[in-house]
C-alpha cells in the first residue's frame, strides 16, 4: 500500500477553483460539464454501478484493489471512483467543476456514507494542489485530460502522481486530423451560444454521426426525450446515449492525440504500456494503462 496523504493542506481554495470554472464558463470558454454529470447522477443506480465496476475490474484484470489508493482525476458523477471503492480502494476524487463535485459527494452520503472516500474541488493543472497530493498505486482520469486545455501539462502532473509499480489509467481523444478540428468549432459555437442553437447543434449532431452510427442514433430518436429507456438506458460503463451526446457536442476546451503520441510521452517518462483500446480510428477516445517501471 502506498503512503498517499489523503488529507494534505490544499494549495488553492475550492472558491478559488469554483470562481475560475464559472468564469470560465459564463465567458463560453468551458461546456458545463458538471451540470451535464449532474443531470446524469440522477439515473446512477445499481445497475450502472456494476456496470462501471465491471469495466474497470476487465481493464485493471483484477477485482481487488484492497489496500491500492485511487485517484479519479477529473471524478465527472463520481460513478468509477464509486466502482473502485467497491472494489476495495482507498479513493481520493477531485473535479474542476464544482456541480461535478457536488455530484460526486452526492454519490457517497447515497451510496458510500462513512467510507473512506475524499472528494474535492481542485484542478489538475494546480501545480501547488498537485504537488501536494502525493502518489497513488492507480491514477485514473478517463475522458478528462484533453478538456482542460493543456493535455500535455496535465498528461505530465498525472504522470508525477504514479506511485513505482503504480499504474496509468487514462483515456484521450482520438486525432482525426480535419474531422476533429471541426468538431472544435462545433463545440467552439454551442458554448457561444444560446438554447435554440445549442439544441440545433445537437440535433444536427446527432444526425451527422448517424451516417456512421446509426443503431445508436436510432435509438435516440426512438427514445424521444430524457426520461425514455433507448434514450438513457445504460451503455458500456455504465454511461448514457443522452448525456454522451451533450458531452460530445459540448465538450469544449477540446484537445486530441494519436496513439502513437501518447504512448511515445508516456515511454519518455518510463511507463510501459498494458492495456489499449482504441476507438480504431474513429470518433471517440482511446484507452490506455500504462505501468510505472
Amino acid at each position: 500500500m502506498r503512503t498517499a496523504p489523503i488529507n494534505p493542506p490544499l494549495a488553492c481554495t475550492e472558491e478559488r477553483t469554483v470562481l475560475d470554472c464559472q468564469t470560465e464558463i459564463s465567458q463560453g470558454r468551458r461546456f458545463a460539464f458538471g451540470l451535464n454529470w449532474q443531470k446524469f447522477g440522477r439515473l446512477i443506480d445499481e445497475e450502472r454501478v456494476r456496470g462501471a465496476q465491471t469495466s474497470l475490474e476487465n481493464a485493471l484484470g483484477t477485482s481487488d484493489l484492497t489496500g491500492r489508493t485511487f485517484l479519479d482525476v477529473g471524478c465527472g458523477s463520481g460513478l468509477f471512483s464509486l466502482a473502485a471503492l467497491r472494489l476495495g480502494a482507498r479513493v481520493r476524487s477531485f473535479d474542476f467543476d464544482p456541480d461535478s463535485v457536488a455530484t460526486t459527494r452526492k454519490l457517497r452520503d447515497d451510496f458510500a456514507p462513512g467510507s473512506a472516500w475524499d472528494i474535492e474541488c481542485a484542478s489538475i493543472l494546480d501545480a501547488g494542489f498537485v504537488q501536494g497530493l502525493g502518489q497513488f498505486d492507480i491514477v485514473y482520469s478517463w475522458g478528462v485530460l484533453h478538456h482542460t486545455g493543456a493535455l500535455w501539462k496535465a498528461m505530465e502532473a498525472v504522470c508525477g502522481l504514479v506511485a513505482r509499480d503504480g499504474l496509468l489509467y487514462v483515456s484521450i481523444y482520438n486525432d482525426q486530423g480535419g474531422e476533429s478540428r471541426m468538431w472544435t468549432s462545433v463545440k467552439r459555437r454551442y458554448n457561444d451560444s444560446g438554447p435554440a442553437v445549442r439544441r440545433l447543434l445537437l440535433a444536427g449532431s446527432m444526425l451527422y454521426l448517424g451516417r456512421r452510427y446509426p443503431l445508436r442514433v436510432a435509438a435516440g430518436l426512438m427514445g424521444g426525450g430524457a426520461g425514455s429507456t433507448p434514450w438513457t438506458e445504460p451503455c458500456p460503463r455504465g454511461m448514457s446515449r443522452k448525456h454522451d451526446l451533450v458531452d460530445w457536442v459540448g465538450g469544449y476546451p477540446f484537445e486530441v492525440a494519436s496513439p502513437e503520441r501518447v504512448f511515445d510521452f508516456c515511454r519518455e517518462r518510463e511507463f510501459q504500456l498494458r492495456h489499449l483500446k482504441t476507438c480504431k480510428g474513429g470518433i471517440g477516445c482511446n484507452e490506455f494503462i500504462f505501468a510505472r517501471s
